[in-house]
């Protein structure tokens, strides 16, 4: 009788999350999410080329889930990251800050390395995949 060979499934590590929310920031989406002209499944958060510094974050509502979109669930806000921005975003923390001139979403992304002037846009390293 032939033996047949074990096989044991490999054991993934979890993953952090791509990215979080501070309690401001959970507050505030709520909120917008809350007077949006429709339901929304959740936000939308990802990266494009632009500004002098050659990338930008992106928020928009999100109608649908995409396939292969990465989807998070933090303090009960649904966070779907476009595919092409997960190795840009792994480790980012969206604050929600309001000073006396403004009030705006703030991204704390330790795989930022230069950011311009005017504070619109960053230089983003992505990180190596594993």
């Amino acid at each position: 009788m032939e033996m047949q060979p074990v096989i044991t499934p490999r054991v993934r590590r979890p993953r952090p999350a791509v990215v979080s929310l501070t309690d401001a920031a959970a507050t505030q989406v709520k909120a917008i999410m809350a007077k949006a002209d429709k339901p929304y499944v959740g936000l939308r958060v990802g990266v494009k080329q632009g500004g002098c510094a050659g990338q930008e974050y992106v928020l928009s509502y999100a109608e649908e889930i995409g396939p292969i979109d990465e989807i998070i669930t933090d303090k009960d806000v649904t966070i779907l990251i476009e595919p092409k921005a997960v190795l840009y975003l792994v480790g980012t923390t969206i604050d929600y800050e309001t000073t006396k001139l403004a009030s705006k979403f703030v991204f704390r992304n330790p795989n930022e390395t230069d950011a311009c002037g005017c504070g619109e846009s960053v230089t983003i390293t992505p990180v190596a995949p594993e």
